[in-house]
């Protein structure tokens, strides 16, 4: 029995690493593969395990190849840009339907979560049409502007609000704060926690988006790090320089990589303590 109780527990273990070491193969190639020497054979190429002298030829090669400086300053003004106007719209919807209360607001809330129902392809034709008749087309503006309101932001803030008490709200209103002040001063700092969680969430995804802005944007100048990284790998695989591929790649996924393994405690404590409650 005691035998049994100890296996188990390592059974599992041992199955968890199994799942995650196929998960990360990919991720290991991309590692060794950017770092290998541009004379190592097609055999040693499939290899995971760097058996070579470590070399940086391949980045500077894609550095030349690519103009990754320009795709980040591009993906960054996206990036920040989107969260910025979401932070605002989220906080102020989740609020409305947190505290306000008014007609059919449960019936709005709900009509308001058909959005998660819907998936991003589905409103590109629409989407896009829009973006047309705004003149925003080949524009970093026009890739930004469908995500400005978000229907799993304002849930989130929604429950956020909701699991902080009153007595702080009451306590600012009775000093004569108005609505916005509350908002800013106490409710905002309090939900902190649902903000990062949610900055989290909006990062990664539309750091990582391709199809919306590869249908947005056509002039060069204006291309994001995944369209950026599409038009690299077009030539790189025609020369077949797996290694500068590799390279290429690791270079739009390392900052959120990085990020990851640098705040990965502050994430998870984000997600935990980020008030999802009834």
């Amino acid at each position: 029995m005691r035998l049994e109780r100890r296996l188990g527990p390592a059974l599992i273990v041992a199955a968890i690493a199994a799942v995650a070491f196929v998960w990360a193969t990919p991720f290991l190639w991309t590692l060794v593969a950017s770092f290998r020497p541009e004379n190592a054979g097609s055999v040693d190429m499939a290899s995971l395990w760097p058996d070579f002298a470590p070399t940086l030829a391949n980045f500077r090669l894609a550095l030349e190849s690519g103009d990754f400086g320009l795709y980040y300053v591009n993906t960054a003004i996206v990036v920040i840009g989107i969260l910025g106007v979401q932070v605002v719209t989220i906080s102020l919807a989740g609020y409305a339907f947190a505290r306000l209360q008014f007609p059919g607001r449960d019936v709005l809330f709900y009509v308001f979560l058909l959005q998660l129902m819907l998936v991003p392809p589905a409103l590109i034709v629409p989407n896009l049409r829009t973006i047309v008749d705004l003149g925003l087309y080949d524009t970093l503006a026009g890739v930004m502007a469908p995500y400005f309101a978000s229907a799993f932001g304002t849930f989130l803030m929604r429950q956020t609000f909701l699991g902080i008490p009153r007595d702080f709200e009451e306590a600012a209103a009775i000093d004569g704060a108005p609505w916005w002040a509350i908002v800013w001063h106490v409710l905002l700092p309090l939900a902190r926690p649902g903000l990062v969680a949610f900055a989290i969430v909006s990062v990664t995804a539309h750091w990582n988006e391709f199809l919306w802005p590869l249908m947005v944007i056509n002039d060069p100048a204006s291309h994001t790090l995944t369209i950026g990284l599409a038009t690299f790998t077009k030539g790189a695989e025609g020369a077949r320089e797996w290694g500068v591929l590799a390279a290429g790649t690791l270079l739009v996924m390392a900052p959120l990589a990085v990020a990851f393994i640098a705040f990965q405690r502050r994430f998870v404590e984000s997600f935990v303590f980020s008030g999802i409650k009834g």
